[in-house]
């Protein structure tokens, strides 16, 4: 069954993108089997020094990996995350932020996702790679 990002967007309407995503201003804009792409701005998640703050990538990067990897997940399963790591090759400074995350796995007991973030001159700020396990949904 193909996903497309209508219904994947209104998959992550019902579920919800949890308290942190919301409180960063992260916003999903396309979601669907081939891909996540989400947006955050850098005003109000940056460093003192008013760089965006390493930690805001990662948080960008897990959302939309682990995300993704639970609207492909196998029937009965839950994704979690059990790897992540990031590299930082510039800084944004201001504007937003664009992850955009594909997979690399699709297995059927783990998934591995890399995420791109980019600024707004296109500019490649953090690759991200996040591994996510499978497990059955426990009730």
């Amino acid at each position: 069954m193909t996903i497309s990002s209508e219904d994947g967007l209104a998959y992550l309407a019902e579920r919800g993108l949890g308290a942190l995503a919301e409180k960063m201003g992260m916003v999903f804009t396309e979601f669907n089997e081939e891909r996540a792409v989400a947006t955050l701005p850098v005003e109000g998640n940056t460093q003192p020094i008013g760089l965006l703050h390493g930690g805001a990538y990662v948080v960008l990067g897990e959302s939309l990996g682990s995300m993704h990897a639970n609207l492909i997940a196998p029937e009965g399963m839950v994704a979690v995350g059990v790897d992540i790591n990031a590299t930082h090759t510039a800084s944004a400074t201001s504007g937003t932020v664009t992850g955009v995350c594909t997979p690399v796995h699709r297995g059927r007991t783990l998934t591995v996702h890399e995420i791109v973030v980019t600024d707004e001159r296109g500019r490649r700020c953090s690759t991200i790679r996040i591994t996510n396990l499978y497990k059955p949904i426990s009730r």
